[in-house]
């Protein structure tokens, strides 16, 4: 090989390793500036409450800020939008529920967008006790005791949501059809105003997220029934399951990190070893504990599998009950 030749090979070869190894340098630099958390729900409620705390732990781990920004309405779908139609670099992220990427493509006529394959699932970040409790003024202390004075008033009930088609609604439309009672729906935007006006007593029965319920039911502002998972909480080993008194009423709500499609797998991976470590750190566990929920541990592709699952079984009974939320 003549020597220029030979020199320009080893002068191409040299520049190719040292852009390699500087595009490794710079995708290990994740995150080298702030990251957008989206939580497409209101402050305060249980999503967002998530969100702040790994968030958090994050910027500590991570040198970077988390910033968390509420985009509400739709059901979830606004604020999960934005994130659908981000740049996919890791910069803008999505906390989000089972609602909105497991339910909402059959609940809604018209979606902007596909609630599974318009996302990158990073990590099933926990499941959340989820509970039914009515304001005191209900005279009923036991779901077959509120199924009887349903029944006796019929219209007269008015359950509060944070939202159509959110599982707060999805909840109470199955428990209606399946104990052929009558109930007002009164939808809001995000759970955490629908938690005070039925603290308040504007509305009498909701299903929601311990995260949410619990400290109300503390202090007696609200009364618990029941939890809707198919297994009894082991933070609240003596409340009964819905199950126990409607055979086949089960509904378990999870909430999870996206990024939009598409998001490189390196930066995937590191998301969720940062998110897991974070939710697994013991003043974390224990306080999310405190407020009913169990955090997770899943790689992108469990996560990934547990979506598919969820998003045609709840697509599959949505159709099957006609229910629509716009």
């Amino acid at each position: 090989m003549p020597a220029i030749t030979r020199r320009h090979a080893l002068m191409t070869g040299a520049a190719l390793s040292a852009a390699t190894l500087g595009g490794r340098r710079a995708h290990a630099a994740y995150p080298d500036r702030p990251v957008k958390v989206v939580v497409p729900w209101a402050p305060g409620g249980s999503t967002d409450i998530l969100a702040r705390i790994v968030a958090e732990r994050m910027r500590e781990a991570l040198g970077q800020g988390f910033v968390v920004e509420n985009r509400p309405g739709a059901s979830g779908n606004i604020g999960s939008e934005v994130v659908a139609k981000s740049p996919a670099d890791g910069y803008t992220l999505l906390f989000g529920s089972m609602s909105t990427h497991a339910m909402n493509e059959a609940l809604f006529t018209s979606m902007p967008f596909d609630g599974v394959g318009a996302f990158t699932p990073i990590s099933l970040l926990a499941y959340v006790t989820n509970t039914m409790v009515v304001h005191p003024s209900v005279p009923a202390a036991t779901v077959p005791e509120f199924i009887a004075y349903l029944r006796a008033n019929p219209g007269r009930v008015a359950y509060a949501s944070a939202g159509a088609g959110s599982t707060n609604h999805l909840c109470a439309a199955l428990f209606a059809q399946a104990t052929g009672t009558q109930m007002v729906h009164v939808p809001y935007r995000g759970g955490a105003p629908a938690v005070l006006d039925t603290v308040s007593g504007q509305t009498q029965l909701l299903f929601s997220a311990g995260t949410q319920t619990l400290e109300h039911v503390a202090v007696g502002k609200l009364r618990l029934l029941g939890v809707t998972e198919a297994r009894r909480a082991a933070l609240l080993p003596d409340v009964p399951t819905v199950m126990e008194s409607l055979p086949g009423f089960e509904m378990a709500v999870w909430y999870g990190a996206f990024g939009p499609a598409g998001l490189p797998g390196e930066v995937t991976a590191r998301l969720n070893a940062e998110i897991n470590r974070a939710l697994f750190l013991p003043d974390v566990r224990k306080r999310m504990a405190d407020i009913g929920v169990e955090v997770a541990n899943e790689t992108p592709e469990a996560f990934a599998r547990t979506l598919r699952a969820d998003a045609e079984r709840w697509g599959r009974v949505i159709r099957e009950l006609g229910i629509k939320a716009g």
